[in-house]
Protein backbone atom coordinates (compact mmCIF):
# COMPACT_ATOMS: atom_id res chain seq x y z
CA UNK A 1 0.00 0.00 0.00
CA UNK A 2 1.50 3.39 -0.96
CA UNK A 3 1.57 6.68 0.99
CA UNK A 4 -1.61 7.93 -1.16
CA UNK A 5 -3.64 4.91 -0.32
CA UNK A 6 -2.82 4.79 3.17
CA UNK A 7 -4.20 8.54 3.53
CA UNK A 8 -7.58 7.71 2.31
CA UNK A 9 -8.01 4.60 4.56
CA UNK A 10 -6.54 7.21 7.71
CA UNK A 11 -9.13 9.82 6.08
CA UNK A 12 -12.04 7.20 6.06
CA UNK A 13 -11.45 6.05 9.62
CA UNK A 14 -11.75 9.79 11.38
CA UNK A 15 -15.08 9.78 12.62
CA UNK A 16 -17.63 12.11 10.76
CA UNK A 17 -17.86 15.40 12.25
CA UNK A 18 -21.27 16.72 13.14
CA UNK A 19 -20.96 19.37 11.11
CA UNK A 20 -19.26 20.12 7.73
CA UNK A 21 -18.08 23.65 6.78
CA UNK A 22 -18.88 25.57 3.84
CA UNK A 23 -15.60 26.26 2.25
CA UNK A 24 -14.67 28.83 -0.48
CA UNK A 25 -11.61 29.53 -2.15
CA UNK A 26 -10.83 32.55 -3.46
CA UNK A 27 -7.87 33.01 -6.37
CA UNK A 28 -7.22 35.15 -9.34
CA UNK A 29 -4.68 34.81 -11.98
CA UNK A 30 -2.40 37.48 -10.96
CA UNK A 31 -1.52 39.60 -7.98
CA UNK A 32 -3.07 42.64 -6.98
CA UNK A 33 -6.57 42.44 -8.07
CA UNK A 34 -8.46 42.62 -4.84
CA UNK A 35 -7.97 38.77 -3.56
CA UNK A 36 -7.38 39.37 -0.36
CA UNK A 37 -9.78 43.00 0.00
CA UNK A 38 -12.55 40.29 -0.92
CA UNK A 39 -11.68 37.87 1.64
CA UNK A 40 -11.44 40.12 4.64
CA UNK A 41 -14.62 42.30 3.90
CA UNK A 42 -16.41 39.12 2.61
CA UNK A 43 -15.70 37.38 5.99
CA UNK A 44 -17.62 40.93 7.74
CA UNK A 45 -20.34 40.58 5.44
CA UNK A 46 -21.18 36.98 6.00
CA UNK A 47 -20.05 37.28 9.77
CA UNK A 48 -22.97 40.05 10.21
CA UNK A 49 -25.48 37.50 8.50
CA UNK A 50 -25.02 35.41 11.66
CA UNK A 51 -22.40 33.09 10.24
CA UNK A 52 -19.44 31.74 12.08
CA UNK A 53 -16.72 32.82 9.54
CA UNK A 54 -12.68 31.54 9.52
CA UNK A 55 -10.15 32.95 6.96
CA UNK A 56 -7.54 30.83 6.52
CA UNK A 57 -4.30 32.83 4.66
CA UNK A 58 -2.77 30.11 1.97
CA UNK A 59 -0.96 33.11 0.57
CA UNK A 60 1.82 31.39 2.27
CA UNK A 61 5.35 33.59 3.28
CA UNK A 62 3.31 37.02 2.22
CA UNK A 63 0.45 37.66 5.11
CA UNK A 64 -1.67 39.91 3.33
CA UNK A 65 -4.86 38.89 5.69
CA UNK A 66 -2.64 40.05 9.04
CA UNK A 67 -1.88 42.98 7.24
CA UNK A 68 -5.41 44.49 5.71
CA UNK A 69 -6.43 43.33 9.58
CA UNK A 70 -3.49 45.09 11.96
CA UNK A 71 -3.22 42.13 13.65
CA UNK A 72 -0.30 40.07 14.28
CA UNK A 73 -0.94 36.55 15.15
CA UNK A 74 0.82 34.61 17.91
CA UNK A 75 0.98 31.13 15.82
CA UNK A 76 0.43 30.02 12.36
CA UNK A 77 -0.92 26.77 10.66
CA UNK A 78 3.15 25.31 11.18
CA UNK A 79 2.56 25.26 14.95
CA UNK A 80 -0.37 23.12 14.78
CA UNK A 81 1.26 21.20 12.70
CA UNK A 82 4.92 20.65 14.51
CA UNK A 83 4.97 22.76 17.22
CA UNK A 84 2.16 21.19 19.00
CA UNK A 85 -0.46 24.52 19.39
CA UNK A 86 -4.37 23.71 19.68
CA UNK A 87 -6.47 24.65 16.77
CA UNK A 88 -8.02 27.82 19.40
CA UNK A 89 -4.27 28.91 19.52
CA UNK A 90 -3.75 28.90 15.98
CA UNK A 91 -7.25 31.12 15.51
CA UNK A 92 -6.65 34.93 15.34
CA UNK A 93 -9.23 37.01 16.48
CA UNK A 94 -10.52 39.82 14.08
CA UNK A 95 -12.93 42.07 13.93
CA UNK A 96 -16.83 41.35 14.00
CA UNK A 97 -16.24 38.06 15.41
CA UNK A 98 -14.43 36.45 12.45
CA UNK A 99 -10.92 34.35 12.92
CA UNK A 100 -7.95 33.95 10.71
CA UNK A 101 -5.41 31.05 10.23
CA UNK A 102 -2.01 32.25 8.84
CA UNK A 103 -0.41 30.12 6.84
CA UNK A 104 2.65 30.92 7.76
CA UNK A 105 6.36 30.29 5.37
CA UNK A 106 4.35 27.32 3.78
CA UNK A 107 3.09 24.13 3.66
CA UNK A 108 5.95 21.97 1.78
CA UNK A 109 6.85 20.37 4.26
CA UNK A 110 3.36 18.30 4.20
CA UNK A 111 5.02 15.83 2.09
CA UNK A 112 7.72 14.68 4.90
CA UNK A 113 4.73 14.18 7.51
CA UNK A 114 4.69 11.12 9.46
CA UNK A 115 1.61 9.18 9.57
CA UNK A 116 0.83 9.66 13.06
CA UNK A 117 1.49 14.00 12.17
CA UNK A 118 -1.71 13.01 9.31
CA UNK A 119 -3.83 11.91 11.59
CA UNK A 120 -3.24 14.34 14.30
CA UNK A 121 -3.69 16.97 11.28
CA UNK A 122 -6.69 15.77 9.86
CA UNK A 123 -8.30 15.20 13.66
CA UNK A 124 -7.97 18.90 14.03
CA UNK A 125 -9.28 20.12 10.86
CA UNK A 126 -12.47 18.16 11.80
CA UNK A 127 -12.65 20.18 14.69
CA UNK A 128 -12.42 22.95 12.81
CA UNK A 129 -15.29 22.16 10.20
CA UNK A 130 -17.25 21.88 13.17
CA UNK A 131 -16.44 25.29 14.89
CA UNK A 132 -17.20 27.34 12.07
CA UNK A 133 -20.01 27.61 9.15
CA UNK A 134 -17.95 29.05 6.67
CA UNK A 135 -14.37 28.74 5.60
CA UNK A 136 -12.83 31.64 3.64
CA UNK A 137 -9.77 30.34 1.75
CA UNK A 138 -7.42 33.54 0.39
CA UNK A 139 -4.94 31.82 -2.30
CA UNK A 140 -1.59 33.15 -3.53
CA UNK A 141 -2.17 34.80 -7.45
CA UNK A 142 -1.43 32.93 -10.43
CA UNK A 143 -1.24 29.00 -11.93
CA UNK A 144 2.00 28.42 -9.12
CA UNK A 145 1.42 24.36 -8.15
CA UNK A 146 0.75 25.47 -4.31
CA UNK A 147 -2.53 27.81 -5.91
CA UNK A 148 -3.90 25.23 -8.03
CA UNK A 149 -3.71 22.33 -5.37
CA UNK A 150 -5.88 24.46 -3.44
CA UNK A 151 -8.20 24.98 -6.10
CA UNK A 152 -8.14 21.79 -7.42
CA UNK A 153 -9.37 20.30 -4.02
CA UNK A 154 -12.14 23.03 -3.73
CA UNK A 155 -15.86 22.64 -4.27
CA UNK A 156 -16.82 26.49 -4.44
CA UNK A 157 -14.16 29.01 -6.25
CA UNK A 158 -14.61 32.68 -6.71
CA UNK A 159 -12.15 33.96 -9.25
CA UNK A 160 -11.82 37.31 -8.98
CA UNK A 161 -10.78 39.45 -12.39
CA UNK A 162 -10.45 43.00 -13.47
CA UNK A 163 -10.80 44.97 -16.66
CA UNK A 164 -7.01 44.83 -17.38
CA UNK A 165 -5.77 42.58 -20.27
CA UNK A 166 -3.42 41.20 -18.19
CA UNK A 167 -5.83 40.07 -15.67
CA UNK A 168 -8.37 38.44 -18.45
CA UNK A 169 -5.55 36.83 -19.74
CA UNK A 170 -4.18 35.72 -16.49
CA UNK A 171 -7.32 34.63 -15.24
CA UNK A 172 -7.92 32.37 -18.11
CA UNK A 173 -4.42 30.65 -18.30
CA UNK A 174 -5.21 29.89 -14.73
CA UNK A 175 -8.66 27.87 -15.51
CA UNK A 176 -7.15 26.41 -18.50
CA UNK A 177 -3.99 24.94 -16.39
CA UNK A 178 -6.64 24.11 -13.76
CA UNK A 179 -8.88 22.14 -16.46
CA UNK A 180 -5.39 19.94 -17.13
CA UNK A 181 -5.18 18.72 -14.18
CA UNK A 182 -5.95 15.14 -12.71
CA UNK A 183 -7.22 15.90 -9.51
CA UNK A 184 -9.12 18.84 -10.63
CA UNK A 185 -13.31 17.92 -11.17
CA UNK A 186 -15.63 19.72 -12.84
CA UNK A 187 -18.84 17.91 -11.48
CA UNK A 188 -17.51 18.96 -8.06
CA UNK A 189 -16.57 22.30 -8.61
CA UNK A 190 -18.54 25.41 -8.90
CA UNK A 191 -16.47 28.56 -10.30
CA UNK A 192 -17.73 32.11 -9.77
CA UNK A 193 -16.31 35.37 -11.10
CA UNK A 194 -16.19 38.62 -9.72
CA UNK A 195 -15.66 41.79 -11.76
CA UNK A 196 -13.64 43.98 -9.62
CA UNK A 197 -12.42 47.58 -9.88
CA UNK A 198 -15.20 48.34 -12.99
CA UNK A 199 -16.49 52.08 -13.91
CA UNK A 200 -20.15 50.50 -14.72
CA UNK A 201 -21.59 47.26 -13.60
CA UNK A 202 -22.33 46.71 -17.45
CA UNK A 203 -18.69 46.75 -18.01
CA UNK A 204 -18.11 44.13 -15.53
CA UNK A 205 -20.86 42.11 -17.23
CA UNK A 206 -18.62 42.15 -20.24
CA UNK A 207 -15.77 41.06 -18.74
CA UNK A 208 -17.86 38.08 -17.83
CA UNK A 209 -19.06 37.51 -21.28
CA UNK A 210 -15.95 37.48 -22.63
CA UNK A 211 -14.46 35.18 -20.17
CA UNK A 212 -17.03 33.20 -19.88
CA UNK A 213 -17.00 32.40 -23.91
CA UNK A 214 -13.70 31.23 -24.30
CA UNK A 215 -13.76 29.18 -21.44
CA UNK A 216 -16.75 27.80 -22.75
CA UNK A 217 -15.35 27.17 -26.48
CA UNK A 218 -12.01 25.87 -25.16
CA UNK A 219 -12.30 24.32 -22.16
CA UNK A 220 -15.87 23.40 -22.60
CA UNK A 221 -16.97 23.70 -19.18
CA UNK A 222 -19.40 26.60 -17.55
CA UNK A 223 -18.08 29.92 -15.65
CA UNK A 224 -20.57 31.29 -13.60
CA UNK A 225 -21.14 35.22 -12.62
CA UNK A 226 -21.48 36.41 -9.21
CA UNK A 227 -21.11 40.17 -9.51
CA UNK A 228 -19.11 43.05 -10.23
CA UNK A 229 -17.12 45.90 -7.43
CA UNK A 230 -16.86 49.24 -8.25
CA UNK A 231 -13.55 50.77 -8.42
CA UNK A 232 -13.95 52.79 -4.99
CA UNK A 233 -11.21 54.31 -3.36
CA UNK A 234 -12.35 53.87 0.15
CA UNK A 235 -10.92 50.46 -0.60
CA UNK A 236 -6.80 51.72 -0.75
CA UNK A 237 -7.96 54.12 2.32
CA UNK A 238 -8.64 51.14 4.20
CA UNK A 239 -5.78 49.18 3.18
CA UNK A 240 -3.29 52.26 4.11
CA UNK A 241 -5.45 52.12 7.66
CA UNK A 242 -4.81 48.78 8.12
CA UNK A 243 -8.95 48.30 8.63
CA UNK A 244 -11.98 47.03 6.82
CA UNK A 245 -13.68 49.11 4.45
CA UNK A 246 -17.15 47.37 5.37
CA UNK A 247 -16.45 48.91 8.79
CA UNK A 248 -14.46 52.27 8.01
CA UNK A 249 -16.92 53.01 5.37
CA UNK A 250 -20.27 50.70 5.71
CA UNK A 251 -22.20 53.40 3.14
CA UNK A 252 -19.89 53.40 0.27
CA UNK A 253 -20.64 51.52 -2.93
CA UNK A 254 -18.02 48.99 -2.29
CA UNK A 255 -18.75 47.09 1.01
CA UNK A 256 -22.95 47.36 -0.52
CA UNK A 257 -21.82 45.26 -2.90
CA UNK A 258 -20.04 43.11 -0.84
CA UNK A 259 -23.31 42.80 1.09
CA UNK A 260 -25.45 41.88 -1.18
CA UNK A 261 -22.49 39.30 -2.66
CA UNK A 262 -22.81 38.01 1.06
CA UNK A 263 -26.61 37.56 0.85
CA UNK A 264 -26.55 35.62 -2.74
CA UNK A 265 -24.07 33.36 -1.44
CA UNK A 266 -25.96 32.63 1.86
CA UNK A 267 -29.35 32.53 -0.51
CA UNK A 268 -28.00 29.89 -2.90
CA UNK A 269 -26.25 27.64 -0.01
CA UNK A 270 -27.95 24.35 -1.13
CA UNK A 271 -27.13 25.36 -4.81
CA UNK A 272 -23.92 26.20 -4.53
CA UNK A 273 -22.22 23.11 -1.82
CA UNK A 274 -23.83 20.17 -2.87
CA UNK A 275 -21.65 17.42 -1.81
CA UNK A 276 -19.52 19.87 0.22
CA UNK A 277 -16.83 18.37 1.73
CA UNK A 278 -14.88 20.46 4.45
CA UNK A 279 -11.98 21.68 4.89
CA UNK A 280 -10.81 18.13 7.11
CA UNK A 281 -11.26 16.83 3.07
CA UNK A 282 -10.14 20.10 1.55
CA UNK A 283 -6.58 18.91 3.32
CA UNK A 284 -6.58 15.37 2.78
CA UNK A 285 -6.91 16.12 -1.53
CA UNK A 286 -4.47 18.31 -0.88
CA UNK A 287 -2.05 16.08 1.44
CA UNK A 288 -2.63 13.09 -1.21
CA UNK A 289 -1.90 15.08 -4.60
CA UNK A 290 1.32 15.88 -2.85
CA UNK A 291 1.84 12.50 -1.64
CA UNK A 292 1.44 11.50 -5.32
CA UNK A 293 4.18 13.49 -6.56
Amino acid sequence: MDQAEKLRDMVKQQSVPRRISRVITITSGKGGVGKSNMAVNLAIALSRLGKRVVILDADFGLANIEVMLGIRPQYNLADLMFRGKTLTDIITPGPENIGFISGGSGIQELTNLTRDQIVYLIQKLVELDERADIIIIDTGAGIADSVLEFVAASTEVLLIATPEPTSITDAYALLKTLNRKTDFSLQDTVIKMVANRIDTYEEGKELYDKLSLVVSKFLNFKLEYLGALPQDNIVSKAVMRQKPAMILYPNSPFPKKITEFANILCENESEGTQGKKGIAQLFSNLLRSRIKK
